[in-house]
């Protein structure tokens, strides 16, 4: 007697693979120590880059980069929620948006910014950038961007509350 026809065999070991790829994947590894030193509330205090006295730089799809600074952001580690707050002066906009993050085995951010009424699992849009400098001061975000097909960094400098 036959226990498997030799398709469902295949179709078995062929989900086993799946099944243990998934499992193992590295991006959902959460960089816990990095992560320690981003716990609670930073002032994003600059944005730098070369060229940004002539470059402007639209930082998360929201805003110019130089409006960013003074934003404030809270940071929770035990649910990897969170919120930032911009006050929208002079040309600015305003936002006061929640945020979902964690650190991964890289030691990139991966940011998500929350629309109201959204939940995090169903947002599918995000940023990652390179966590560098963190310590209990506060830490640097580095985004890569394209400028003149020449790679630069943009630098986010947050500092503790």
């Amino acid at each position: 007697m036959k226990l498997f026809k030799s398709n469902n065999l295949w179709l078995i070991i062929g989900a086993l693979f799946l099944l243990i790829g998934c499992v193992s994947a590295p991006n959902n590894q959460v960089d816990s120590q990095a992560q320690k030193f981003m716990r609670g509330s930073f002032r994003l205090a600059s944005v730098t880059y070369p060229g940004s006295d002539f470059i402007k730089v639209q930082s998360f799809d929201f805003a110019d980069s130089q409006c960013w600074v003074g934003s404030q952001w809270s940071f929770v580690a035990n649910n990897n929620s969170g919120n930032v707050q911009m006050s929208g002066s002079g040309s600015c906009p305003s936002l006061n948006a929640k945020i979902t993050w964690f650190v991964n085995k890289e030691g990139n951010v991966v940011l998500k910014f929350i629309d109201e009424g959204m939940k995090a699992k169903r947002v599918k849009d995000g940023y990652v950038l390179q966590v560098r400098n963190a310590n209990d001061n506060g830490f640097q975000w580095v985004d890569k961007i394209s400028v003149g097909n020449k790679p630069t960094d943009v630098v986010y400098q947050f500092v503790k509350n």
